[in-house]
C-alpha cells in the first residue's frame, strides 16, 4: 500500500517521498533502500563493537534494522517525535529477533532541552540523524547538537547524513532541493556544514573529526565528543 506522508511547519518528521507499508506495520522508504548499504560501509568503520547508538528521527525504522543486521555485536536504539514513524519502528523490531540489540523507540523532540526516556539510558557511544537537519527548523538543528554534547559519553560520536552547503558552496543540485524545501516550509532548507553546523558543534564540547563524502551530494559529518 503506498502513502504519502503530510507535510507540515511544526519541525515534526515528515518525508518527500511516497512510502510503502507491510501488512505488520513496517514502513518502506525509497531514499533509505538506496542509502543503507552505503551509509553501513561507513558507520562499519568507525563504530566500536558494541557500541551503544541513539538514532534521532529514526523514520521507516529500516536503516537501524540494516546496521544492525550486518553489525552483529551493536545495540541500536530509535526514536522519533513522530507516532507514525514509531508505529513503524516498532513493527520493525518485532520483525527481527536480533536478541535485544535493536530496541525503542522511545518518544524524543530534537528541538527540546529534554529527551524523556533517553535521558535515564546512560551515557551513548554514538547518536546517529539522517537526513532530519534540512527538514526541520534549525532549532532542532540545535537541539540535536546540544542533546549529543549532553549524552554522548566522552569520545563519543554525532553522526550526521544529509545534503550540506560548504562554505557558502553548495552543489547545484542541493541548492535546487534547499529552494524546493523553502517553498514548502521557510524554515526548512539545506545547511551549510562549516558555518551553521560547525559552530554548534564547538560550543557543545563535540569536535569535527570526520567530513566524508557520499553518493547524491551527500555528506556523512563525525563531531566526537571532547
Amino acid at each position: 500500500m503506498a502513502e504519502n506522508d503530510d507535510l507540515g511547519s511544526s519541525g515534526k518528521a515528515v518525508a518527500l517521498e511516497k512510502r510503502d507499508t507491510a501488512q505488520d506495520g513496517r514502513r518502506f522508504s525509497p531514499s533509505a533502500g538506496r542509502n543503507k548499504a552505503v551509509i553501513a560501509d561507513v558507520l562499519s568503520r568507525i563504530l566500536k563493537a558494541e557500541a551503544r547508538i541513539l538514532e534521532i528521527a529514526s523514520g521507516t525504522g529500516e536503516h537501524g534494522a540494516h546496521f544492525v543486521s550486518v553489525m552483529p555485536q551493536i545495540h541500536w536504539t530509535y526514536s522519533d517525535v513522530d507516532a507514525i514513524s514509531r508505529a513503524s519502528q516498532s513493527a520493525w523490531v518485532a520483525h527481527h529477533n536480533f536478541g535485544g540489540r535493536l530496541t525503542g523507540p522511545v518518544e524524543v523532540d530534537a528541538a527540546f532541552p529534554e529527551w524523556g526516556d533517553a535521558e535515564a539510558r546512560g551515557e551513548w557511544d554514538a547518536i546517529f540523524c539522517a537526513n532530519m537537519i534540512h527538514i526541520a527548523p534549525f532549532e532542532t538543528a540545535e537541539g540535536l547538537i546540544a542533546g549529543a554534547g549532553r549524552l554522548l559519553r566522552p569520545g563519543g560520536m554525532l553522526i550526521v547524513y544529509g545534503p550540506f552547503a560548504r562554505n557558502g558552496e553548495i552543489a547545484d543540485s542541493n541548492a535546487r532541493f534547499s529552494e524546493d524545501l523553502k517553498r514548502r516550509d521557510p524554515s526548512w532548507g539545506v545547511r551549510d556544514l562549516d558555518r551553521d553546523i560547525a559552530p554548534l558543534a564547538t560550543s557543545s564540547g563535540l569536535e569535527q573529526t570526520d567530513i566524508i563524502s557520499m553518493p547524491a551530494n551527500n555528506l556523512i559529518a563525525v563531531f566526537q565528543k571532547t
